[in-house]
């Protein structure tokens, strides 16, 4: 009676590929089949209530075994536990086996956290075991729902990985969760980034893995890499067994396979971070500094719209015809010493130049990198975290750490890259869950084959939305921030005021000093050792936190009765992303689990956003009308409707990037079939 969410994946369907460990062979759809598929789930979503009856009557089965397994001491529990992993393991996930398994995780969880899975957490692990994406609104605890499909592919002998956008979540999440998991006898592991291979080798063999999407695909890379031409499992088990060679390349793989995975916050990891390659580098070549300083020189000569263009949309510089005639000139005027002999190719030249370009004024210090210890050091624009052991490539890094006086590294060769698009499309079961996915049904069901289907609020969401109010400058939006947060503050309601950048959040911060010292904390990628601290006391009464995106998913900002009564989190946003979806997670940070909360904006026509997808002439319309009225009601009006055209753009602009990255891909391994594949 259940069949019906079992979604159909004839498009996507795909043999279990003959390699080491267990992964899905996935083919690739046509461009035809992925329009098609794309446009019906999009409109299949649109029109789908909330929940439906398989959800439910899951919902129901598990209800009416909690008095049986109320009546069970914890020895009976694990009893149960080994139990349930025999009939998982030969039956599947047949759902009255996995009706018991439900109501087993739901009572230990409930004695050992104190938290009893409520219906909507339950229909989530329900989609989620069925190969579906969980829409559940933010504060309906994720974390808790996820151990319902985890534990059940767990005891199946699964092998799972619970995938976070960040290490801190994971070793949150699997901090919390890890007494169920052992209750029921089941081991947990945690990737972190520095761990040696030893460690990460043990994380992956335990039962369940939380690890950041970044740290498990370069694994994943690594192994593909130590395989080499043995990745095929007839081959190896043919040296090992027939010519008496041992697999030294296949017992060093850091995987067990690509059974089960749950991707918590899924649109940030499938959709968000799917417009650029992972790829794997190694090997640093010995630095040329002069070559980079040169560059840099030389762009600084170049005129803007005359030797060269900005194209705002697609973050990109290329040179015009004036600009690489200029460029000739230059490089000639400097004479055939032996430095200049790297200035001899035209195309090297131009492409170096371009580089060179993009460092000087499209990649800005304190938004798009920070530095640190000396070290340029990259920001996630989603998350507002640092990656440090990412870096740029084909020579921009190195031109960036030129443009700020660090020590230049040497540029690093690939070895293997892939798509998370194609990555995660071998995962024999792919699911994930999100508060914020709706809007990319379409796109997640043509490429990954995902139904994405929307859970019921356990309580009524009790959040308001205060609107959109847009000013002409930034020296009026930070004005009007100050007051609106000194206005919560003196209510005794607790404010979080989210920023895009580091250099935003330090801008904030220094408004609030200069309007009488106001007291607030501020979380962004230099603050990341005190992240923790800062977002438990971010509930308190009269508290300020000013914070990047570091604080806009899978925070849980704890209130006290008094902010209760006062009506809860007030949440500012001072500049809108280029996804709807990363502004509503961070709303989203207020009226959690059935409390009170508002939300507003507070932009200006100087944002980004607005510059780089608002045509010229409707933002001069925009900026006349709210620099004319000084209306309330215009200023809203209009910045409510610049924001969905803003967000629209940026979106068509980023979807088509996602589909050139992966039709890239497709051309290097056809370009390189001679060689073996890229990955």
């Amino acid at each position: 009676m259940f069949e019906a969410m079992r979604p159909s994946r004839r498009l996507w369907s795909g043999e279990e590929s003959i390699t080491p460990y267990p992964e899905r062979n996935q083919p690739e759809p046509s461009k035809i089949d992925r329009f098609i598929a794309e446009t019906s789930a999009a409109l299949i979503f649109r029109f789908r209530r909330k929940g439906g009856s398989g959800l439910a009557r899951m919902a129901d089965a598990v209800d009416a075994l909690a008095a049986q397994f109320a009546g069970l001491d914890d020895a009976a529990l694990r009893a149960t536990a080994a139990t349930l992993r025999a009939e998982l393991t030969r039956h599947g996930f047949r759902p009255d086996i996995v009706a018991r398994t439900f109501a087993l995780v739901r009572e230990t969880s409930a004695r050992l956290l104190g938290l009893r899975h409520h219906r909507s957490q339950i229909m989530g692990g329900w989609a989620m075991l069925n190969g579906g994406l969980a829409e559940m609104e933010t504060g309906e605890g994720k974390t808790i729902t996820a151990l319902l499909p985890a534990v059940t592919a767990a005891l199946a002998s699964h092998s799972v990985h619970i995938i976070t956008v960040n290490e801190y979540l994971a070793e949150r999440d699997s901090e919390q969760t890890r007494p169920i998991y052992e209750a029921l006898g089941l081991t947990v592991g945690v990737v972190r980034r520095e761990q040696p291979n030893a460690d990460r080798k043990a994380a992956y063999d335990c039962d369940v893995t939380f690890c950041t999407n970044s740290d498990l695909v370069f694994d994943y890379l690594r192994d593909r890499m130590a395989l080499g031409r043995y990745r095929a499992r007839p081959r190896l088990l043919v040296n090992e067994l027939l010519l008496g060679q041992r697999r030294a390349a296949g017992s060093s793989l850091l995987l067990r396979g690509l059974h089960f995975v749950i991707i918590d916050e899924a649109d940030s990891v499938l959709i968000d971070e799917a417009r650029t390659p992972l790829i794997l580098s190694a090997g640093d070549d010995e630095p040329d500094a002069p070559l980079y300083y040169r560059a840099l020189a030389l762009a600084r000569l170049l005129q803007r719209n005359v030797d060269f263009k900005i194209d705002e949309t697609r973050h990109s510089v290329h040179l015009t015809l004036q600009g690489r005639k200029q460029l000739s000139h230059l490089v000639a005027r400097e004479g055939g010493s032996a430095e200049n002999f790297l200035w001899q190719s035209r195309r090297a030249c131009d492409e170096l130049l371009e580089q060179a370009l993009t460092a000087l004024h499209l990649f800005r210090l304190d938004k798009h990198y920070i530095v640190a210890e000396g070290k340029v050091q990259i920001v996630d624009e989603y998350t507002g975290r640092v990656m440090p052991d990412r870096s740029w490539e084909r020579g921009l890094h190195q031109m960036i750490e030129a443009k700020e006086g660090c020590e230049i590294s040497g540029q690093r060769m690939t070895q293997a890259r892939i798509t998370y698009q194609r990555f995660f499309r071998r995962y024999l079961k792919l699911s994930g869950m999100s508060g914020t996915i709706g809007e990319a049904a379409g796109e997640l069901w043509a490429v990954y084959g995902l139904k994405v289907i929307r859970i019921p609020t356990h309580r009524p969401l009790r959040r308001r939305n205060l609107g959109t109010r847009l000013f002409a400058n930034n020296a009026d939006k930070w004005r009007t921030v100050v007051e609106r947060a000194r206005h919560m503050r003196s209510i005794g309601r607790p404010v979080l005021v989210g920023t895009r950048s580091v250099a935003a959040s330090e801008q904030v911060s220094r408004a609030l000093a200069e309007a009488g010292r106001i007291e607030h904390e501020v979380l962004n990628a230099r603050q990341d050792k005190q992240e923790a601290d800062i977002v438990a006391a971010a509930g308190q009464p009269g508290r300020i936190t000013v914070a990047t995106n570091m604080a806009g998913r899978g925070t849980d900002i704890k209130l006290t009765a008094d902010v209760v009564e006062a009506g809860g989190l007030h949440v500012i946003i001072t500049e809108f992303h280029e996804s709807a979806r990363i502004d509503r997670q961070l709303f989203g940070r207020c009226a959690r689990q059935g409390n009170p909360g508002t939300f507003e904006a507070i932009v200006s026509l100087e944002d980004e956003l607005f510059h780089r997808f608002v045509g010229s002439q409707l933002w001069a319309i925009a900026r006349t009308l709210v620099q004319a009225t000084r209306s309330e009601f215009v200023s809203r009006l209009v910045g409510g409707l610049l924001r969905l055209i803003a967000q629209r753009n940026a979106e068509r602009t980023h979807a088509k990037t996602r589909r050139e990255t992966v039709e890239q891909d497709k051309r290097l391994d056809q370009s390189l079939a001679f060689a073996g594949k890229s990955e």
